[in-house]
């Protein structure tokens, strides 16, 4: 439900910031670089890409990472 995603944002970040430990698929990327350990990055059921979030956003390795990037950065 697109009117619910802030609340339900807000309760996972909550969880998160209490130690749980969560394995989350998200299209909501601030959200992945605010919250998440470590970024896994998928493309056709192949693992593409795995970082740490700053790591992933500033200086990611694989060419189908920086194309994904440049289009929703």
């Amino acid at each position: 439900d697109p009117e619910m995603i802030k609340e339900v944002l807000d309760v996972m970040t909550e969880l998160a910031d209490s130690g749980m430990t969560m394995l989350c698929v998200t299209h909501e990327m601030s959200f992945a670089r605010r919250v998440a350990d470590t970024l896994v990055f998928m493309d056709q059921g192949c693992l593409i890409e795995q970082a740490p979030p700053e790591a992933f956003f500033t200086c990611p390795q694989s060419p189908r990472t920086q194309a994904f990037l440049a289009q929703i950065l």
